[in-house]
């Protein structure tokens, strides 16, 4: 593979935008089941409480293909390169949407829903630390701006075309569109400093070297939690807000509404926490600025419960508050060296993803046990998950203009 060896210091460049584009259709076709969980399971004949029970399933076994597929192609990407995992990736969840426009029966669904899943978790990681390794130490932040704010609107996106789109032909346009990236995709250049590293005698991509030291393992699951409460929000929150809509006896609320003004938010939020992350010089401090948005806009989304509008208001509120991400998955790039690198960013940005496996059961438990419903069980849920995240924020150290040439030894 042929290296880029231009040190870009501009964001409008091929690498960024074709990153960019590659979130882009990663969060559209990612966020397709969120939009379609309903009207998709309804057509294969279930009803009632099947479809909160199985969809819940369905996104845990996507969730869990992430968290696997993260460990794959982050060994791949440190090892054989970040374009090479860009590539299988997208072949395989191009095809996997293309199989789920033709699917009749719901264990066939959760196959296809696992591999596309195992697909979509090499393109996040892999593309943000191309973007990273290929600009300048000052201009980096401003590249993974533009991935992470065109992988929100590709969300919005998925939001958008739920109102007049068929779930089959949906995930039909997604496969399709991720052909087309995968022969944009032909031209790509690898990053110099993977090439130069390449060359030297050290371990890449080894889990073992990630878990060698205490210090390395306890700054890999600070960086998990901090992007949990993203997912905590969306997965949860705006998944299930027909069903809390209901619980309060809600009407009138549309799932794609709550979805398209989230992701509408949080498409604002990275615009602009990666800015002012540029303009203060600092990942650190706009990370717990925008935590704290969060957290407020998540208590206002509990206290705030009485009619559709709310629930509207505050999904926007929320999404701004969880609009950290360009931010943290540039700060996940730069704690962490060249031969860990995407390792780590594939990682962390899908367990935080497939975390949904565990807080689904969790608010589920806290329901359960203590007999809160489920507002309730997704209040204590939000306390714990928001509250590690704060505190991983702030053990972490500041990363902004930290040069990415080292490696983990």
């Amino acid at each position: 593979m042929t290296a880029q060896n231009k040190t870009y210091h501009s964001p409008f460049n091929i690498t960024v935008l074709v990153a960019g584009i590659g979130f882009f259709i990663d969060a559209f076709d990612l966020f397709l089941f969120n939009v379609y969980r309903i009207p998709s399971l309804k057509d294969l004949g279930l009803s009632g409480t099947e479809l909160t029970s199985t969809g819940e399933k369905l996104l845990s076994i996507q969730m869990a293909g992430m968290m696997i597929g993260g460990i794959i192609t982050g060994i791949i990407g440190d090892k054989k390169g970040r374009v090479t995992v860009l590539y299988g990736s997208i072949l395989l969840y191009s095809l996997a949407n293309l199989a789920n426009a033709f699917v009749h029966d719901v264990n066939t669904y959760a196959v296809i829903r696992f591999l596309a899943g195992v697909g979509l978790a090499g393109e996040l990681g892999s593309g943000i630390t191309l973007v990273s390794e290929s600009m300048s130490v000052e201009k980096r932040g401003y590249g993974t701006i533009l991935v992470a704010t065109l992988g929100a609107l590709g969300a919005v996106t998925a939001g958008l075309i739920g109102d007049f789109l068929p779930w089959r032909y949906a995930f039909l346009s997604a496969g399709i569109a991720g052909g087309v990236l995968l022969i944009l995709r032909l031209r790509s250049f690898e990053s110099s400093m993977f090439i130069e590293s390449s060359g030297r005698r050290e371990k890449r991509g080894s889990l073992m070297l990630l878990f060698s030291s205490g210090k390395r393992t306890m700054k890999y699951i600070a960086c998990i939690l901090m992007g949990i409460p993203i997912w905590y929000s969306v997965g949860l929150l705006i998944t299930l807000s027909p069903e809390i809509a209901k619980t309060h006896n809600i009407t009138g609320l549309k799932l794609s509404t709550c979805f398209i003004l989230f992701q509408v938010g949080i498409s604002a939020g990275d615009l602009s926490s990666g800015i002012l992350s540029q303009v203060f010089k600092s990942r650190k401090k706009i990370l717990l600025s925008f935590m704290a948005l969060g957290i407020l806009s998540t208590a206002y989304h509990f206290i705030r419960i009485a009619n559709s509008q709310q629930i509207n208001i505050t999904s926007f509120l929320m999404g701004l508050g969880c609009g950290y991400l360009s931010v943290f998955v540039t700060s996940t790039a730069e704690h962490f060296g060249t031969n860990l690198r995407v390792t780590v960013t594939a990682t962390v940005t899908n367990f935080m993803r497939g975390t949904l496996v565990l807080l689904i059961p969790m608010h589920q438990f806290f329901e359960r046990t203590f007999s809160i419903g489920l507002t309730g069980g997704l209040l204590v849920t939000g306390c714990i998950v928001w509250g590690l995240a704060v505190i991983s924020a702030v053990l972490l150290p500041e990363t902004f203009g930290r040069s990415l040439s080292f490696t983990e030894s």
